[in-house]
């Protein structure tokens, strides 16, 4: 039995010397050098006690080390579960507590910080900066470049990814080694990815766009990323005359537009640019093609599945789409309610199907349950259409999900933090457009005192990441309701949807 995911990407790349990553200093990292530390990193972990199926959990900053961590893990049969480096340790202690990872690798600078719930979880915990230093690297170079992959099927879980929901508990979506496959395979036919392309990377690797899209489709057919720390402008305008290709999130676009330096002939040898995680306004579509000459490929992917549509990389990208359904996946716009399919330009809730839609939530079955029909789609809780030629757009987001600069925001656990502010009789979260991170969070406030928009701000700041934090707090007389009482956050969108821009 093979390792399904591992000797898919990697195991003709053992002694290839092209390089993988093209780094920040000049230096490059060829795919033999690269599987040669992933594999001493595999040695790390199992000297760690991690045994196939346990969890390793990694909230570290961007580096080649903490790519080959992934690979690493892969390759130990274990399950990798990445965590955004803005979560506070009390909210890291919520995914170990729930995951109950074998080891936890952070950041030296919060090992003190999570020390006790490592402790309380009965995990290891093992430090990682982006210099590559850390107490994990210690014991690197004393281990074998070479280790025997652990065997995994197809159906064995490679990654558990945790996202926003209905209720305050976060959910960890199960990813198998096929969930995150097939859809690299997928992508790198559909897209036209080859061993000749360099994808310029300055997306995180905590999430599934930065990790499992953009790494896994470049190892998938042998070719290079220029593996950047994070979106710097001036380093990606640096970077970009030696790419082919870029993946990025709306504000990666809106800031390359606003400086003057971002031209068509500093991209005139691209072929492709991609953007996800976040709706693409028009205007930046209008923009960025009367600039460039390059029209940008939106597509359309959850936590849950991966990728599940993309316009077309022939043929008209329409702007405001999310296009088709990718090839072996199935796309289909149902009433919420029933369950029943809805012709052609209504909208409903949109349902996939495919090889890579996950397994469940973990430790969730009845939530699992509930969110997969009889017949196997997954009731995503986008809402949306289906066209007469078959693209695919969004309008909404059933389960008030905000997405911000590419991360999902759930609202009740930003509510909940700020009604128990001092002044505060009850809150509404909302996400409004934002022209740089797609969209924005704001909090519409009830008082009940003097408190003011930086008291609030102060408070809520010291638990939660910064992301998540609202960029304007709005104070109202009385939040708008329905007859059954419920808070109409529609209106409240439609109300301050300009509020900041």
């Amino acid at each position: 039995m093979t390792n399904h995911l591992f000797d898919a990407l990697f195991a003709d790349r053992l002694a290839d010397e092209r390089t993988f990553l093209h780094l920040p200093d000049g230096s490059a990292l060829s795919y033999r050098r690269f599987l040669e530390l992933s594999a001493r990193l595999a040695h790390m972990l199992v000297a760690a006690g991690v045994e196939p199926g346990d969890r390793v959990a990694v909230q570290v900053p961007k580096s080649p080390q903490a790519l080959a961590l992934y690979v690493a893990a892969v390759r130990a049969g274990a399950v990798f579960l990445p965590l955004n480096t803005a979560y506070t340790a009390a909210e890291v202690g919520y995914f170990v507590g729930d995951a109950r990872p074998k080891l936890i690798v952070c950041g030296s600078a919060a090992r003190d910080s999570l020390a006790a719930i490592a402790e309380e979880a009965g995990a290891g915990l093992l430090t990682l900066d982006e210099d590559g230093s850390g107490s994990l690297m210690d014991g690197v170079a004393d281990k074998s470049g070479a280790f025997a992959a652990v065997a995994r099927g197809a159906d064995d879980l490679g990654a558990i990814l945790y996202t926003s929901g209905t209720t305050g508990r976060s959910k960890g979506a199960m990813l198998s080694h096929d969930n995150l496959l097939s859809n690299a395979l997928t992508l790198v036919e559909y897209w036209r990815f080859s061993e000749d392309d360099v994808l310029l990377h300055a997306l995180p690797i905590f999430h599934t766009h930065g990790l499992f899209v953009a790494t896994n489709v470049i190892a998938a057919c042998g070719a290079s990323m220029i593996f950047l720390p994070g979106f710097k402008v001036d380093a990606v305008l640096d970077a970009l005359p030696k790419a082919t290709s870029m993946m990025g999130v709306p504000t990666f676009y809106t800031r390359l537009l606003a400086d003057e330096r971002f031209t068509g002939e500093l991209v005139s040898h691209m072929r492709l640019f991609v953007s996800g995680s976040a709706p693409l306004l028009a205007d930046t579509h209008v923009e960025f093609e009367a600039r460039t000459g390059h029209r940008i490929l939106e597509r359309y992917g959850m936590t849950e599945t991966n990728m599940n549509t993309s316009n077309p990389y022939e043929g008209e990208r329409r702007a405001g789409t999310v296009g088709f359904a990718l090839p072996g996946v199935s796309v289909r716009v149902c009433d919420p309610d029933s369950g029943e399919e809805l012709p052609a330009g209504e909208i409903g809730v949109l349902e996939i199907k495919g090889p890579n839609v996950f397994k469940g939530y973990w430790q969730m079955p009845e939530k699992t349950a509930a969110e997969f029909r009889e017949d196997g789609y997954f009731i995503s809780g986008d809402l949306g259409f289906i066209d007469d030629d078959g693209y695919v757009t969004i309008v909404g987001r059933g389960k008030d999900l905000i997405i911000s600069g590419g991360y999902n925001i759930y609202p009740k656990e930003v509510e909940l933090a700020i009604d128990v502010v001092e002044g505060v009789a009850e809150s509404a979260v909302i996400g409004v457009p934002h022209a740089d991170f797609g969209e924005a969070v704001v909090g519409v406030v009830v008082r009940n005192g003097t408190v003011d928009e930086a008291a609030i701000l102060a408070a809520i700041g010291e638990t939660m990441a910064r992301f998540k934090q609202p960029k304007k707090i709005v104070f109202v007389e009385e939040l708008p309701r329905n007859t059954m009482g419920k808070v109409q956050k529609n209106v409240l969108r439609e109300t301050y949807r300009d509020l900041l821009n």
